[in-house]
């Protein structure tokens, strides 16, 4: 499993270690709560060699990245939107001091498989760099890596629209009491139905197994009040998250 194959691309240019002929490195904390998930970048981009990227500790949820980010320092953290124990923004929240070091800060690339406006921002308005999704192949997960050290804003070509959206807007966001009731996870798994999509699709985009899915779709019926998933459907089409 490589995780992260397929095509992909960022917006805008870069040097990648390689291609300065691996004079370059950068040292790298992954952090995602699945394991095959970070051995599979681990193995795409962790060959020091070759890449110039060292991956120096890996974390699967909120108190261990802000433990090991701590601990190592790395120039790059790969953070995942959705965690336990609060999730990608909380882990910046709790790094906030190592992000504003006047010497060597920490910086954060967001590397999800979501790729919802409100994630987006969501982790950029914490202090990420950028945010990628996980269909970016190895390479321009490498370059976006030290484009990202470099101080660089990185995001794939899509994205890109809804932070410029985001902050071109003087207006605040609306509170949705409701969509506040959810989670990260039961908010993606909301979309994902929305879409169309099978329980079985679910659990392979998102790396959680049918049951998983199934208990999340519960959660979300019940705090909705709502009934079914063509309800669903009709209440994420409402709010535009489809």
């Amino acid at each position: 499993m490589t995780g992260i194959s397929g095509t992909g691309g960022t917006s805008g240019g870069g040097t990648s270690g390689e291609e300065e002929g691996l004079t370059r490195r950068v040292r790298v904390v992954l952090v995602d709560d699945h394991r095959m998930f970070r051995t599979g970048v681990q193995a795409e981009i962790g060959q020091t060699a070759t890449t110039g990227v060292e991956v120096v500790g890996e974390a699967a949820d909120v108190d261990q990245a802000v433990t090991v980010i701590t601990a190592t320092r790395p120039e790059v953290v790969l953070l995942d939107v959705h965690l336990p124990g609060g999730g990608g923004v909380e882990v910046l929240r709790r790094c906030a001091p190592l992000m504003a070091a006047a010497e060597d800060p920490v910086r954060f690339l967001a590397l999800s498989v979501s790729d919802a406006a409100e994630d987006v921002i969501g982790v950029i308005r914490g202090g990420a760099r950028g945010y990628v999704t996980k269909t970016i192949t190895g390479t321009d997960l490498v370059d976006s890596v030290f484009r990202v050290q470099d101080g660089d804003a990185v995001f794939s070509p899509r994205l890109a629209g809804f932070v410029l959206d985001a902050f071109a807007s003087t207006d605040a966001p609306p509170v949705d009491e409701d969509m506040d009731r959810l989670t990260q996870r039961e908010r993606e798994v909301l979309r994902l139905i929305a879409r169309g999509y099978a329980y079985k699709e679910i659990a392979k985009q998102l790396f959680i197994s049918v049951k998983t899915v199934e208990s999340h779709v519960s959660a979300v019926l019940r705090k909705l009040q709502l009934s079914n998933r063509h309800e669903l459907t009709r209440w994420a089409t409402a709010r535009r998250l489809v």
